[in-house]
């Protein structure tokens, strides 16, 4: 967990896709490559597998899937359960530049 703190202390935003591979896994990845090229730079997205992170994903009480999260300076600003479309993260993700 010590690299998850790595990831989210930073001072743009982190928008961060905890998923399951049995997910609709090609449709995510196409939206977050839409939220991340819209983004550029001034933010990270970030796709983490519930399966293979367990331990992380307890400890943040991950239950659903997917579960977007968006971390600034290390300090959780949102989080939703549930699909997500490519503008509706973009817009979340703007509120904390």
């Amino acid at each position: 967990m010590t690299k998850f703190g790595e990831l989210i202390s930073v001072d743009k935003p982190v928008l961060i896709d905890f998923y399951a591979d049995w997910d609709e896994v090609e449709n995510s990845l196409d939206i977050l490559r839409d939220v991340a090229a819209a983004l550029g730079d001034r933010a990270k997205v970030i796709k983490i597998d519930i399966k293979k992170n367990e331990t992380l994903a307890d400890a943040l009480r991950v239950k659903g899937n997917p579960t977007f999260m968006i971390y600034k300076n290390g300090e959780m600003k949102w989080r939703q359960t549930g699909h997500q479309d490519a503008n509706t993260l973009i817009g979340l993700v703007q509120q904390y530049f």
